[in-house]
């Protein structure tokens, strides 16, 4: 079979549609990667909690699968808004890597060995709540750019650390600044971190078939989940939010964090179930009722919501 997929362009995009490539051509299809410039990928001058749309890393990728120009796509998941437009559908969620997030720096191993004042750099309203909640006292830089770019700007000594999705570093073979790999009770990861969604046209037997190796239980479970909370907390959005569900021996367990941008304000959740969707809808439902709603209703009046960058 002859399959196209479609991929933003930045090195860590790449690797994961060669990633898929590579898998279904061991099932003998002739695969082609088409690049897709993104809006997401012309804005690089603006923090992403300020662009103000959804679906930024996503919009001219769907556009192309829906003129079937191509037959999927690959995302890292967390790019995806929680709710897609009826015309596609997520055919396969693979293997997940490790979703956590990890501290990069030359010169310190841990948040706690950061120097008063030191700057640091995020691309995520999500971390940076989570940041100033442990250090208040850091100077916390927007940080845009690809992998490569972000770790030259370390590099150069134009921050004492910034912090990354560790499944990105690990991708593409670039943990080498990696100091520490903080846990999720610490600073809980984006919903569906470390996870890839292929996307394709609904109803396009072909194409799912073709894709239905790919699929992973646990992975889909997990992101299920997690993504239903984020929806009841009002959307796939560049907000400070967090989930992160582990699923082992048929249960899963969640853990969320809703927190003010300031940091002042951290609101922590968890809970165990065997559904992904009412789980999800459960612990949102306490986070709401802790305070959450009124957070993300001053956070949602301050900032246009946007997927988050890796």
């Amino acid at each position: 079979m002859r399959l196209r997929i479609g991929s933003r362009g930045s090195q860590l995009a790449l690797w994961q549609a060669n990633h898929i490539a590579g898998k279904l051509r061991e099932r003998g299809n002739q695969v082609d990667i088409e690049v897709i410039h993104t809006t997401g990928d012309k804005i690089l001058d603006v923090a992403l909690s300020k662009v103000g749309s959804k679906g930024i890393f996503t919009k001219e990728i769907e556009d192309a699968l829906a003129s079937q120009k191509i037959d999927l796509a690959v995302h890292s998941l967390k790019d995806l808004p929680t709710e897609l437009a009826s015309q596609f559908e997520i055919a396969a969620i693979p293997t997940r890597e490790d979703p956590r997030d990890a501290l990069c720096s030359a010169d310190f191993s841990t948040l706690e060995d950061l120097p008063h004042n030191a700057k640091v750099g995020t691309s995520s309203l999500r971390r940076e709540a989570q940041l100033r909640a442990i250090r208040p006292d850091l100077v916390i830089h927007p940080l845009r750019g690809n992998v490569d770019t972000r770790l030259r700007k370390l590099e150069s000594g134009e921050y004492a650390a910034i912090i990354l999705a560790l499944s990105g570093l690990r991708r593409l073979g670039r943990t080498e600044l990696v100091r520490h790999v903080i846990p999720t009770e610490v600073m809980c990861p984006a919903a569906g971190q470390g996870a890839l969604a292929i996307e394709i046209r609904a109803g396009d037997d072909d194409v799912r078939s073709a894709l239905a190796f790919l699929d992973d239980k646990s992975a889909r479970s997990e992101t299920k989940c997690e993504r239903t909370l984020l929806t009841k907390l009002g959307g796939g959005c560049q907000v400070p939010i967090g989930a992160n569900a582990k699923f082992s021996g048929g249960t899963l367990h969640l853990q969320a964090v809703v927190a003010s941008p300031d940091g002042k304000n951290v609101l922590r959740e968890s809970g165990l179930g065997s559904d992904a969707t009412e789980l999800g809808a459960l612990v949102a439902g306490r986070l709401l009722k802790q305070g959450g709603a009124a957070i993300l209703e001053q956070v949602y009046a301050h900032a246009g919501p946007a997927p988050e960058q890796p």
